[in-house]
C-alpha cells in the first residue's frame, strides 16, 4: 500500500516539474492535433460524409500545406454534378456569403459536429470553407498560434480574391482565438472582416487551461497558476479574445451554451460586454449580438449545431449585413 501511495504522490508531483522542463507538453495539450479523429474518414474524399464538397490544399508559406473542404450552398448541388475543382472555385463568385469555418482543438474537419454544422450552413445557402490548420488532419507542419493565424489569414485572402459576397470568419472554441487574431491582422492592414461569428469563445486560452479538470487538481499548490501563465508566455500562446475584441470593429455574433463545461458561459458574456463597449464608442454597437442557449437544451461545448433555428439566427445576422452593403 505504501508503494502505491508513494507512486501516486511521485506521479502527482512530477506533472508541474515536467511542464516546467518540457513546456511543449502544454502546447500539445492545447492543440491536441495528434488526435486525428475520426480515423475512419479519408479527408481526400469529403463526399463520404458531406454532399457536394471538394477537397483541396493551399500553401500559406513554404513547406506548409493545409487541407480545405469547400461545401457548396444546397441550391447549387444540381449544377455541381460532374464538375471539377476549377468550377467549385468559380462558384465562389456567385455573390453568396462565404463562411470560413475555423474549428477547435482535437480532430479534423471531418468530426461529426463539424460536419453537422456545415450541412446546416449549406442548407441555409452558404459556401463553407472548412480548414484544417497546419499539423491538423492531413495538413503538414507544426501548430503554433502564429501559424494557425497565418493559415486563416491566407484562406481569407484566397477567398476574398474569388468571392463577391460577404466573407465571415466562424471560430469555434480554439478557433475563436484564431478568428479574432486573423481579424485584428486584417484590420491592421487597413480593411475589416465582413463578419465574425464566435461559437463557445473564451477570454484567453490560459483561463481555459486553468479551468481544465486536471489543472484544478494543482491550482491549490503555491505558484502553480503562475507557472501555467509563465509556460504559455514561453511557448508564445495567448489567443487573447478579450484583448482582440477591444479593437475590432467587425459585426459580431457570439453563440454560447449555458451548460458549457469546457469554456464557461461567463467567458462568452464577458466578451460580449467588451465588444459592446468597444463598438459603442465607435457608434457601431448595434452590430454586436449574443445568443445564449439554456442548459436544458444540453448543447454543452460542441453541440450548438443542434440548436433550434441556428440557421435562422445566422441568416438574420448575415442578411442584415448584406442590406448594409
Amino acid at each position: 500500500m505504501k508503494k502505491v501511495l508513494s507512486f501516486l504522490l511521485t506521479a502527482y508531483v512530477s506533472v508541474p516539474v515536467l511542464l516546467y522542463l518540457f513546456p511543449w507538453i502544454l502546447s500539445y495539450a492545447i492543440f491536441s492535433h495528434l488526435l486525428r479523429l475520426p480515423y475512419s474518414v479519408d479527408l481526400r474524399r469529403p463526399q463520404d460524409v458531406l454532399n457536394h464538397t471538394c477537397n483541396f490544399y493551399l500553401s500559406p508559406e513554404e513547406g506548409v500545406s493545409v487541407g480545405v473542404w469547400h461545401t457548396l450552398p444546397a441550391s447549387q448541388w444540381e449544377a455541381a454534378a460532374g464538375r471539377n475543382l476549377d468550377w467549385y472555385q468559380e462558384a465562389l463568385g456567385d455573390g453568396r456569403p462565404v463562411i470560413i469555418y475555423l474549428h477547435g482543438n482535437v480532430g479534423t474537419r471531418a468530426i461529426s459536429h463539424r460536419v453537422e454544422l456545415v450541412k446546416i450552413l449549406s442548407a441555409a445557402g452558404y459556401h463553407v470553407l472548412s480548414l484544417d490548420y497546419r499539423g491538423f488532419g492531413d495538413s503538414s507542419g507544426e501548430p503554433s498560434e502564429a501559424g494557425l493565424t497565418n493559415d486563416a489569414l491566407y484562406l481569407h485572402q484566397w477567398a476574398k480574391a474569388r468571392s463577391r459576397g460577404i466573407i465571415c470568419l466562424w471560430g469555434h472554441s480554439l478557433g475563436s482565438g484564431v478568428a479574432t487574431n486573423a481579424a485584428v491582422k486584417i484590420q491592421e492592414q487597413g480593411s475589416a472582416v465582413d463578419a465574425l461569428i464566435l461559437e463557445a469563445p473564451y477570454t484567453r486560452i490560459g483561463e481555459v487551461v486553468a479551468n481544465n479538470r486536471l489543472a484544478k487538481l494543482y491550482m491549490f499548490l503555491p505558484g502553480f497558476e503562475s507557472l501555467l501563465w509563465n509556460i504559455l508566455e514561453r511557448i508564445n500562446i495567448s489567443f487573447s479574445n478579450d484583448k482582440n475584441l477591444q479593437t475590432l470593429s467587425s459585426p459580431l455574433l457570439i453563440l454560447h451554451a449555458e451548460d458549457d463545461k469546457v469554456v464557461p458561459f461567463h467567458m462568452g458574456q464577458k466578451l460580449y460586454q467588451i465588444s459592446l463597449r468597444a463598438q459603442r464608442e465607435s457608434e457601431t454597437g448595434d452590430r454586436v449580438q449574443m445568443i445564449s442557449y439554456g442548459a436544458n437544451l444540453g448543447l454543452s461545448h460542441s453541440r450548438i449545431c443542434s440548436a433550434p433555428d441556428l440557421a435562422g439566427v445566422v441568416q438574420k445576422f448575415l442578411q442584415n449585413l448584406e442590406r448594409e452593403r
